[in-house]
């Protein structure tokens, strides 16, 4: 299987690196430009799943409550948000 590491959109990669920097510096972890082989698992891993966080903008919440026409029922309320920057 080969790789092909053609950038589709101009300027996508540099955006990804800027991205993964400032995810990296959120959780604490000091990339360098180039080859970071030397992070540990758990630092390469807390980079990508704030950029994943980041990246996942709908967000939903689900509660029970009671219901107001029925005394003694309870309704499974949903809440779906999505977050824009």
């Amino acid at each position: 299987m080969s790789s092909n590491k053609k950038t589709m959109v101009p300027n996508a990669r540099e955006a990804m690196n800027k991205f993964k920097m400032e995810a990296a510096n959120e959780v604490g972890v000091n990339l360098k430009q180039g080859y970071n082989g030397d992070l540990t698992s758990k630092q390469a891993g807390s980079v990508g799943g704030q950029m994943v966080k980041k990246m996942s903008p709908v967000r939903t919440a689900s509660f029970k409550r009671a219901d107001r026409t029925a005394l003694g029922h309870e309704v499974e309320v949903r809440y779906i948000a999505t977050i824009t920057a």
